[in-house]
C-alpha cells in the first residue's frame, strides 16, 4: 500500500467506445494519473440479464490499464442493482420513513437486507473476484459506494422481521425491553416483539430510544453486509479492501471498518470549509491505524448535480489539499471524476476532462497536484505522521443520538468541526480518534456532544487520567443511557461520579440571557447544559446570569496523577471563542502538551517522524500566504536551503523542512 504516493481518478470506460478508452489513457499518462478506480455502477453491463454474468470487459480494462503503469481499485457494483432486479419486485426495493417505495434509477434504490439482493450481490462479487482477483496492477477493493449516502434507514417487510430478530437477541425478552425503553410512558407497552414498530410517521415524535435502535440497527446490518462481500473477495483475492464512506453517511464507521484493511472517505468540503477536509485527514488516519488512508473522492474543481452546484477553486488550493492530505497520512488523492459524465443526474460535476475530451477547468491544478506528489512522495515514503499528544473523540453513535434529540436543529458534524477548529486555529497538533481508539500515548483528551459514553469507554478515560492525563468531558455528554434514556441515580451516570461533582440541573442555557466566567473571560452560555455542585471538584467557570447564578458550569477534579474536568455548558459567541481557546490552552499547558506550532490562520503544520528526525510540512491553505515560527533551524527539503526562526509561504505554497535528530 506504501510502494508510492497514488493520484487518481474514478473512471467509468463502460460509457466510452474504444478510441475514447485509448485517448482517457493518453491522457492519464500525461497528467500522472497512476490509479483509477471503476466498476461501482456497472451491474448491468456485467449482468445484463439475471445469471448471465461477464466481467471480461474489465479484466481487458484492468489488463490495458497495468500495461501503461495505472494501476486499479476494482469495486463491487452493488449500488446501482439492474431493471431486471427491481422491476416487478417493489418488495425488494427502499422504503423511507414515510413509508414510500423508491422507484428504479438513480442508486441505492433497493433495500440491502433482502436476502434476494444479498444472494445476487453475493453472486456478481464472487464471479468478479475469481476473475479480476489475481490480475497484476490490482491495487485494491472498494465494496459498493457511499454506504447510506441517500438512503437512511430502510422501512421495508424484510427489514421490520429482522428488526424484531435483532431486538429479541438484543433484549432476550419483551419485559427488558419494555424497561430499557420506558414504554409505559404513553401506554408504548409491547407484549411481543413482533408488536414493535419501524420509525414511520406517527402523529408526534417517537420513543427516543426506538428511533436510536433503529438507526444502530441499520447501521449494524449495512456493516454485516460489508463483511459478507469482504469475505467473499478474500477467497480469491489478497489485495486490500476498503469502502468510501463519510462522517455525512447512515453508518458507523468504527463498526463498518473493523472487517476492512484500509480507510478511504469521500470529501467535497468547499474551499471555505477547509477545517472539515482537515478534520476528514485526522480521523480518518486513526480510523485504521498504521495503514495510510486514501481520498477517494475528491472534485479537480467544483461538485454539482441537476440541481445544485459548488463554486471552482481557486486555482491552487486543489495543491495545498492535496500536499496536506498526503502529509497528514494520506496515500491516495483521487478525483471524481475522470471524463465529464455525458448523461445521468451529475452530468454538470465538475472533471478533470469535460465529455468532449479537452482539460476541464480545473485541469491545471490536477497537474499542479502531480508535480507536487511527485516532489514530496520519497519524503512521504520515508516519514510517518507524528502520533498527537493530544485527541478529540469522534463518535458516529453520538452522531445516532443527536439525530433523535437534536433540540433546535443541532447537528453533530457541524459541531464537532467548530469545535475542532478551535485546535486548528491555537497550532496544537491533534487527532481525532473514535470511542474503542486506545488512549496510549495521549496527554489530552476531549469528548465533547458524546450522550452516551459507554462503561468501558469511561473506564479506560478514567485509567488515562490515572496515569496523568487530563480529561475535558462535555459539552452535552454523558446525560443518557444506551437505550437513550435519562438516568435514574444521577444526572450524568457513571461519568458524574468520576467527576467528583453533582450535577443540579440539565436545562437549555438563553446566550440572550446566560453569562458564564472561566479563565478570566465572561461569555454567553448556550445549547442544552449541566450545572453543577462543584463536591470533592473544584468550579472553574462559574455562572454569574442566568437561571443558576453562582453554580458551576466547569469543574475539575484530581483523579490520580490527573484531572477530569466538565464542560457543561458551550460558550457562545466572539467571548466564547476566546474562553474556549483560553480553556484549550490552559490545559493543554498543564497536561505538558508540547506540539503546538505559531502559525498565522490559514496555515497548517502536518508533523512526520523518520530516519533523520522530524519533519514539518507546512501549507498554506487559505490563499493569503502565511507565516510560522520553526522551534529550530532546519533544511527545506525541496530546495536544500537552511531555514531559519519565522518561515514565510506565498498563497497555497507548501514547504517541508527537516529538523536534526
Amino acid at each position: 500500500m506504501n510502494r508510492k504516493l497514488y493520484h487518481g481518478a474514478c473512471f467509468y470506460p463502460e460509457l466510452w467506445d474504444e478510441s475514447v478508452l485509448e485517448e482517457d489513457i493518453r491522457m492519464m499518462k500525461e497528467t500522472g494519473i497512476n490509479v483509477v478506480r471503476i466498476g461501482e455502477f456497472a451491474w448491468s453491463k456485467m449482468e445484463p440479464e439475471e445469471g448471465e454474468i461477464d466481467v471480461g470487459f474489465f479484466v481487458n480494462v484492468i489488463k490495458k490499464l497495468y500495461d501503461n503503469q495505472i494501476e486499479t481499485v476494482m469495486c463491487t457494483p452493488t449500488p446501482t442493482p439492474p431493471i431486471w432486479l427491481t422491476h416487478g419486485h417493489p418488495e425488494r426495493l427502499h422504503v423511507n420513513e414515510k413509508g414510500e417505495t423508491m422507484g428504479h434509477g438513480s442508486r441505492q434504490h433497493v433495500c440491502t437486507n433482502h436476502p434476494y439482493f444479498r444472494e445476487r450481490a453475493r453472486l456478481i462479487t464472487e464471479h468478479i473476484a475469481k476473475e479480476i482477483g489475481g490480475l497484476p496492477g490490482l491495487a485494491g477493493w472498494q465494496l459498493d459506494n457511499e454506504f447510506k449516502c441517500h438512503v437512511t434507514e430502510c422501512m421495508c417487510e424484510t427489514c421490520k422481521t429482522l428488526w424484531h430478530k435483532w431486538l429479541k437477541e438484543r433484549y432476550q425478552s419483551i419485559d427488558r425491553l419494555n424497561e430499557a425503553w420506558g414504554t409505559d410512558i404513553w401506554s408504548e407497552t409491547y407484549q411481543r416483539f413482533d408488536q414493535v414498530p419501524q420509525p414511520g410517521l406517527t402523529p408526534f415524535l417517537h420513543n427516543s430510544s426506538l428511533r436510536t435502535m433503529y438507526q444502530l440497527f441499520s447501521m449494524e446490518k449495512i456493516a454485516e453486509f460489508a463483511c459478507e462481500q469482504a469475505a467473499v473477495i478474500r477467497s480469491y483475492s489478497d489485495a486490500p479492501i476498503t469502502h468510501n464512506s463519510s462522517v455525512m453517511f447512515g453508518v458507523n464507521n468504527e463498526e463498518l471498518f473493523r472487517g476492512l484493511d484500509f480507510a478511504s472517505f469521500d470529501t467535497y468540503a468547499t474551499q471555505e470549509n477547509s477545517a472539515a477536509f482537515l478534520f476528514n485527514c485526522d480521523l480518518w488516519r486513526n480510523i485504521k491505524k498504521g495503514r495510510a488512508f486514501w481520498i477517494m473522492e475528491t472534485s479537480p474543481s467544483y461538485s454539482a448535480s441537476l440541481e445544485s452546484y459548488a463554486l471552482p477553486h481557486e486555482n491552487g488550493y486543489l495543491k495545498a489539499e492535496a500536499v496536506s492530505s498526503y502529509a497528514l497520512g494520506g496515500a491516495a488523492f483521487c478525483y471524481w471524476l475522470w471524463r465529464q459524465q455525458r448523461a445521468g443526474s451529475e452530468q454538470p460535476h465538475g472533471a478533470v476532462l469535460s465529455a468532449w475530451g479537452e482539460p476541464d477547468v480545473g485541469y491545471r491544478n490536477v497537474l499542479e497536484v502531480e508535480r507536487a506528489r511527485k516532489e514530496i512522495e520519497n519524503i512521504m515514503l520515508a516519514t510517518v505522521p507524528v502520533q498527537a499528544e493530544t485527541a478529540v473523540v469522534y463518535s458516529d453513535r453520538a452522531k445516532v443520538l443527536l439525530k433523535t434529540e437534536p433540540h433546535r436543529r443541532l447537528h453533530y458534524r457541524a459541531l464537532i468541526t467548530e469545535f475542532y477548529e478551535r485546535f486548528l486555529s491555537l497550532g496544537i497538533h491533534r487527532d481525532v480518534i473514535l470511542e474503542g481508539s486506545p488512549l496510549d500515548g495521549y496527554k489530552l483528551l476531549f469528548t465533547p456532544f458524546i450522550h452516551y459514553l459507554p462503561p468501558e469507554f469511561i473506564e479506560k478515560a478514567s485509567a488515562f487520567t490515572e496515569n496523568g492525563g487530563i480529561w475535558i468531558a462535555g459539552p452535552l455528554t454523558g446525560g443518557r443511557t444506551e437505550h437513550h434514556t435519562i438516568h435514574t441515580d444521577c444526572g450524568l451516570g457513571d461519568l458524574e461520579k468520576c467527576a467528583g461533582v453533582k450535577t443540579l440541573f440539565t436545562y437549555p442555557m438563553d446566550e440572550r440571557n446566560t453569562i458564564g466566567k472561566a479563565f478570566g473571560v465572561k461569555a454567553p452560555l448556550s445549547l442544552w447544559s449541566a450545572v453543577f455542585e462543584s463536591g470533592h471538584a473544584e468550579a472553574v467557570g462559574i455562572i454569574e446570569k442566568g437561571a443558576a447564578p453562582g453554580k458551576a458550569f466547569i469543574t475539575e477534579h484530581k483523579r490520580g496523577k490527573g484531572k477530569i474536568v466538565m464542560l457543561g455548558s458551550m460558550p457562545a459567541g466572539e467571548a466564547g471563542d476566546i474562553m474556549l481557546k483560553k480553556l484549550i490552552s490552559h490545559y493543554a499547558e498543564e497536561a505538558g502538551v508540547t506540539q503546538g506550532t505559531d502559525a498565522t490562520p490559514g496555515t497548517i503544520v502536518a508533523p512526520r517522524r523518520g530516519p533523520d528526525g522530524i519533519v514539518w510540512v507546512v501549507v498554506n491553505m487559505d490563499g493569503k500566504g502565511g507565516e510560522v515560527t520553526l522551534p529550530e533551524d532546519g533544511t527545506d527539503l525541496i530546495s536544500g536551503e537552511r531555514s531559519a526562526n519565522r518561515l514565510k509561504l506565498t498563497p497555497y505554497e507548501y514547504r517541508v523542512i527537516q529538523f536534526p535528530k
